[in-house]
This record gives C-alpha cells, sequence and structure tokens, in this order.
C-alpha cells in the first residue's frame, strides 16, 4: 500500500508542478533526467533506511552533533550562568540555549573549513557531480551543491559575478535551489527537534528533488557559450584565520537572534489569531485549524492517512506562513498521535527554507548584489514558493516509500 501511495504522491506532484510549466514540450523531454533522479532517490533513502552501513552513518553524524550541541552547551552555560541548568547530559532544555545558541558553534566550525579550503573543493567536487547527473549547467549544479552547505544569502554571494549574466529562467533554479536547501549551521539544530535520520534524509533528497521540479516547472536550455564557470568569490580572501573565525561566529550569534526574534513574532501573532477565530460564533475552529484543513487533501494525497492529514496539514501550512522552526515546535506537541510513516513524511517535508518569508531574504541578498536580478526574483516570489513546496512534498513522498 505504501507503494501504491508513493506512485500516486510522485504523480500528483509531478501534475502540479506541469500545471505551472513554462514549457510543457521541453519539460517532457527531461524525463530520462527525472527518472534517473528518482531512482537515486529512492536507492539513497534505501541505504539511509534500510542497510546497516546507511544506519551506522546516520548514528556517527547524529554522535557528532550531538557532540558538537555538548559542547556547545558548556559555552552557553559560562555565560548565561545560573539561567542555565548544567547537568550530566548537557542542560535543561530552552529552545533559545539548546536550539539557537549552538547555531554560533557550528557557524565557528564552517568559517574553520572555509579557511583551510576544504568546504570550497567539496562544493565543487560535488556541483561537477551533479551536472553529469542532472544534465544541467555548472553553475546550477554548483549553486545546489553549495545550497546544502552555506545559507540562502550566502549561497548567491559565492556567484556574484555570475548573478548580473543570468536570465529569468536560471535565476529561479538558483533560487529554488536556495529555499530548498537548508544551511549547515541549523542542522545541529534542527536535530533537537526532529529524529537525525530525516534531517539527514531531506537534506540530501531536497537537493534531487529541487532538479526534478526545476525540470518539469522551469525547463530550459544553456547555450555552451552562457555555460559559466562558478569562478570562485571569496569575501574571506586576504583575511587572517582569526578574523574569519570572529566573522563566523558573530553570524552564527546574529542568524540565532534573528530565529529567536522571528519565532516570538510569529507564534505571538498566531496564538492571536486562533483566540481571534475562537470569538467569531458558531466557528469553533482556530486560524491553524483552518490552515489544516485547508491543507488536508494535499497531505491525503502525499500518502498520510486521513485520520491524520489534518494535523499534517496544520504543520506544512504553519511551515509555509512563517517558517520551520515555527511548524517543527508545533510537531513536538502532536506527534506522539501520529503514526511513525506521517511522522517521518511531515519530518523530511519540515527540513528547508521554503515558506513567504525566504522571498524577502532571497529577493534583498540578490538585489545588494545585483538589482537588476533581484526585481527579477521578485517578480515570480509566489511561483518559487510553489515551487520550493512541491520540492517538499515529493521528498516527503520518497520518505513514505520506506517507513511503515
Amino acid at each position: 500500500m505504501n507503494i501504491l501511495w508513493g506512485i500516486i504522491g510522485i504523480l500528483v506532484t509531478f501534475g502540479l508542478a506541469w500545471i505551472a510549466s513554462t514549457d510543457r514540450k521541453l519539460a517532457f523531454s527531461k524525463w530520462k533526467n527525472i527518472a534517473l533522479l528518482i531512482v537515486l532517490q529512492i536507492v539513497f533513502t534505501w541505504i539511509i533506511f534500510a542497510t546497516t552501513i546507511g544506519q551506522t552513518v546516520v548514528e556517527k553524524l547524529a554522535f557528532v552533533f550531538g557532540k558538537l550541541l555538548e559542547h556547545a552547551g558548556v559555552g552557553v552555560a559560562f555565560v548565561f550562568g545560573p539561567m542555565v541548568s548544567v547537568d550530566e547530559g548537557g542542560f535543561a532544555f530552552v529552545f533559545f540555549f539548546n536550539v539557537l545558541l549552538p547555531i554560533i558553534v557550528i557557524s565557528a566550525l564552517i568559517g574553520i573549513l572555509q579557511y583551510l579550503r576544504i568546504l570550497p573543493l567539496i562544493i565543487h567536487g560535488l556541483g561537477l557531480v551533479l551536472s553529469k547527473i542532472t544534465g544541467m549547467a555548472f553553475i546550477e549544479s554548483y549553486n545546489g551543491a553549495a545550497s546544502m552547505f552555506l545559507g540562502q544569502s550566502e549561497v548567491f554571494i559565492s556567484l556574484k559575478n555570475q548573478i548580473p549574466l543570468l536570465g529569468e529562467k536560471r535565476l529561479y533554479t538558483l533560487s529554488a535551489q536556495a529555499m530548498s536547501s537548508i544551511s549547515l549551521s541549523m542542522v545541529a539544530a534542527y536535530m533537537t527537534l526532529l529524529e537525525p535520520q530525516y534531517v539527514i534524509a531531506a537534506i540530501v533528497l531536497n537537493l534531487l528533488s529541487v532538479y526534478i521540479i526545476v525540470h518539469i516547472i522551469n525547463p530550459y536550455t544553456v547555450p555552451a557559450e552562457e555555460n559559466y564557470t562558478a569562478e570562485e568569490n571569496n569575501p574571506d580572501k586576504g583575511k587572517s584565520f582569526f578574523q574569519i573565525l570572529g566573522d563566523y561566529i558573530t553570524q552564527g550569534g546574529i542568524i540565532a537572534v534573528i530565529v529567536g526574534a522571528m519565532l516570538i513574532g510569529f507564534i505571538a501573532l498566531i496564538s492571536i489569531l486562533n483566540n481571534l477565530f475562537l470569538l467569531i460564533p458558531g466557528l469553533e475552529l482556530s486560524f491553524q485549524d483552518i490552515l489544516g484543513y485547508i491543507f488536508m487533501p494535499i497531505a491525503f494525497v502525499m500518502g498520510i492517512p486521513w485520520a491524520e492529514a489534518q494535523q499534517a496539514g496544520l504543520l506544512m501550512a504553519t511551515k509555509l506562513v512563517t517558517n520551520e522552526f515555527v511548524a517543527m515546535e508545533n510537531f513536538q506537541s502532536i506527534k506522539e498521535g501520529l503514526s511513525p510513516r506521517t511522522q517521518a513524511m511531515v519530518s523530511v517535508f519540515l527540513v528547508s527554507f521554503a515558506n513567504f518569508g525566504s522571498i524577502g531574504i532571497i529577493v534583498g541578498t540578490v538585489k545588494g548584489l545585483h538589482d537588476a536580478s533581484g526585481n527579477m526574483i521578485a517578480k515570480f516570489g509566489m511561483k518559487l514558493v510553489y515551487g520550493a513546496t512541491l520540492v517538499s512534498i515529493l521528498s516527503a513522498v520518497i520518505i513514505g516509500f520506506f517507513v511503515s
């Protein structure tokens, strides 16, 4: 039955992308690339969930990030003192301390990898491999790899010399990749709220899913003379080790504070809306309940049981209108009432930056690099969220094949 629902989910996702396609005939010609990417997703997910090697890799990665969180806890406890209750396992769970502040430590490690030239080497190598698999130009392949490690802003900065040379279709692909990914600095934070295996699976599945959706919704071919190389734009060039380390630590702190501020604002506003809706005579539904019912059919065709589709739809809608952290926090209070398969699919769906707020982040970043390109992205902002949401849906559907 899982296989049947998975096939239905894939076909429905393809259909939703097909409806919004800019060139359906050209999209159909990409079927070989799409089929290969689907096969790779299924093979990867099988390795992660059905083999000893895959499970061992997940356990090792979870262990590493767990240790990083422990060490981050030592730093947090030193700064905040009695506000943090330290014990053998780290410290008592407080969202800001346990989830957000460790971002600073991960960001510092990213800075070290950048300084040692390790991360750029990995990104370029993976970009070359992806260009062979996806059939897309190197810029798109490089950007897909970079989006797995860098934030929505940093990934565009790494291509600042190429951005002015790209047209609308190629900018859509780059933006969809940025919105469908997460940054490496967020991985540990997500692992405190979701099962590590689903976070790891989502990172790779989203990487491949975005190429599938883009092949359908935004197909194009790149002339040989426009297949630019990703000349590295290194904003850290000439800086000393401690300058780079300080910059990345500062960036991590800024991210932690910004996310914290957004969570306070979004959660408070949702609470206000929930109460306002409950004041309407005869209406016994909150704002979030209504969102859940709107997304309920989508959750159902993904393969989530009808009895759980409203709650799953609520989480999906919450992520879309707020951000993934708000949805993940809500997920904690209801996940025990959901089946393991629904938990897996929802978890994978939540791991990305696909929400309305990301439009502003991407447009603002690109406008800062090249004003005309930023304005171009702003024009297809809603379609960008639509495509990135389909990426999350497709990744969640693939997971559904392997969790019962």
